[in-house]
């Protein structure tokens, strides 16, 4: 999200279950670390739009893009499915190496992965649905079309994924790492809408070169009232990107495939609260909360995911120290 949104950590309290069968999870760092949304103070990006999206009774948002509909009942249940989209390509020029990420909703095969599997109570959900707000963010994977025949999965050896580091000037979660996304605004085209838009204003990415190719199920951010859905694109024709306001961030990275599969730079962290989840180590960045818990979900269907020791639980202050960042 406007990274600015979600991808961050959670408390114990958030993983009780849920009878409406959704996903639950959060964005960027400082709508996920356990900590109640701030008001904005004058160091702090523009706050998100509270608008949701609207649809015209098709299942699809107004703009046309398929799209996982959010019911106007907080407690009906969700569909836990990815809608594969058709954009300037069509679903059937989807990379072969990324087909199963676009046509796959994440998985947790070691059950370490609280992002996916947080659930609030149906009770503190419909308490808070009068103020639950619409976001999205992008997972956008770049590199060669064609599939490297010798790697698991077909897996390109230039594959990349784009991440943006919060400035550390923010009151909130200075430094973390997230997705580009953020609330949704009146005028934005559905959920892609939003990705697009805000990574663009965020990282100065050219929409145009940027092929959707899904949209996950949401993932309800019950401690900020955020329903983020991720949604997954492929840089058909990268361009330059870069830090848009060094107010928002010092950092957007693309970060190599290749690291985040890599075993050494996997593990499992702790907070101190008592939240667990996935975390990778790699650019001199810990990757943690919301956007190591997605990445980890499309990581374990993708096929070219390497066996990674999720016994190996760290200290989530300490490994934040190591590379320099705070909670």
């Amino acid at each position: 999200m406007s990274d600015r949104g979600p991808a961050a950590e959670h408390e114990p309290a958030d993983s009780r279950p849920v009878p409406d069968g959704r996903h639950a999870g959060g964005p960027n760092p400082e709508w996920d670390h356990g900590n109640p949304p701030a008001v904005p103070g004058p160091s702090d990006p523009k706050p998100t739009a509270a608008a949701t999206d609207d649809h015209d009774g098709s299942g699809r948002p107004e703009g046309g893009h398929a799209a996982v509909d959010a019911p106007n009942d907080p407690a009906a249940p969700r569909p836990q499915r990815t809608v594969v989209v058709a954009g300037h390509h069509g679903p059937g020029d989807i990379p072969t190496w990324l087909r199963q990420v676009a046509e796959r909703p994440p998985a947790d095969p070691t059950g370490v992965n609280q992002v996916l599997t947080r659930r609030s109570t149906l009770h503190e959900y419909a308490a808070m649905a009068s103020r639950v707000r619409q976001a999205a963010v992008l997972v956008l994977f770049g590199g060669a079309t064609r599939p490297d025949p010798d790697a698991p999965g077909g897996l390109p050896a230039d594959a990349d994924v784009l991440l943006t580091q919060r400035a550390a000037t923010l009151r909130q979660h200075s430094g973390q790492v997230a997705f580009p996304g953020g609330g949704v605004e009146p005028g934005d085209d559905g959920p892609i809408g939003t990705a697009l838009r805000e990574a663009q204003e965020e990282t100065g990415l050219a929409p145009a070169g940027v092929q959707p190719l899904a949209v996950l199920p949401k993932i309800f951010v019950p401690v900020s009232g955020f329903d983020v859905t991720p949604v997954v694109a492929y840089w058909r024709t990268p361009g330059e990107v870069g830090v848009v306001s060094a107010a928002e961030a010092t950092r957007v990275v693309r970060v190599p495939v290749a690291q985040l599969i890599d075993p050494a730079n996997r593990f499992v962290v702790r907070h101190p609260r008592g939240y667990m989840g996935p975390a990778f180590a790699v650019d001199g960045m810990l990757v943690w909360g919301f956007t190591a818990g997605v990445l980890a979900g499309l990581l374990a269907v993708s096929g070219w995911e390497r066996e990674w020791d999720h016994h190996d639980v760290r200290d989530l202050q300490s490994s934040l120290a190591a590379v320099g960042m705070t909670l």
